[in-house]
């Protein structure tokens, strides 16, 4: 398969497949200035994009204008990605998020309140209360680790990276019910072995 070839070209292409056409293209993009590779990168990603981020508040324009200042980023910093350490998918999603993160930075910056309790520093922290949270961290830990790892990549999608069951699928290409019960079932034993813990 070529560099240019679209993600649906094969519509018998596996999960993995399409995951390492996705990574090639952005390979392509820093070795060659790919402008096809980009073209077909940017039309799988750019709607996706645009979609996150409007789940994220932004208004429809501020989410077009937003999604393009990623994709502009991922032709410039197409260098910087490493198939080792992300897919293509959480790369791209983890400077959507960043910039989305930028941005609202930028548009509360002029109405910050330094009276706000929010922005206060907090008290210290009682030793026991921290100790008490470093246990329950090493106990999440632990039980993630025990999870098979497909589970461990859907968690890690829902709440570090922050996606949404749709984009879980949609980055992954599982269907969303499968999406869905795998997140159940992890969450089924995440939460018994952290009661049996308790």
């Amino acid at each position: 398969m070529s560099a240019t070839q679209t993600p649906n070209d094969d519509l018998g292409q596996t999960e993995a497949g399409q995951r390492s056409h996705l990574a090639d293209l952005i390979e392509a993009i820093a070795a060659h200035q790919d402008r096809t590779a980009f073209a077909t990168l940017f039309a799988h990603y750019a709607p996706r994009l645009k979609g996150y981020l409007l789940r994220l508040g932004l208004d429809p324009a501020q989410a077009e204008d937003l999604a393009q200042e990623v994709m502009v980023t991922v032709w410039r910093k197409a260098g910087q990605f490493d198939r080792t350490q992300a897919s293509a998918a959480t790369w791209i999603y983890r400077i959507a998020r960043n910039r989305r993160i930028d941005a609202f930075r930028r548009e509360q910056r002029a109405v910050l309140d330094a009276d706000d309790p929010g922005l206060q520093p907090l008290g210290e922290i009682a030793p026991d209360a921290g100790l008490d949270a470093a246990e329950r961290e090493t106990q999440v830990r632990t039980a993630l680790a025990e999870l098979p790892p497909e589970q461990v990549d859907l968690v890690r999608r829902a709440f570090y990276e922050g996606l949404s069951h749709r984009q879980i699928a949609d980055v992954t290409g599982l269907a969303l019910g499968t999406v869905k019960s795998r997140l159940r079932l992890a969450f089924q034993k995440l939460r018994i072995r952290l009661e049996g813990e308790a």
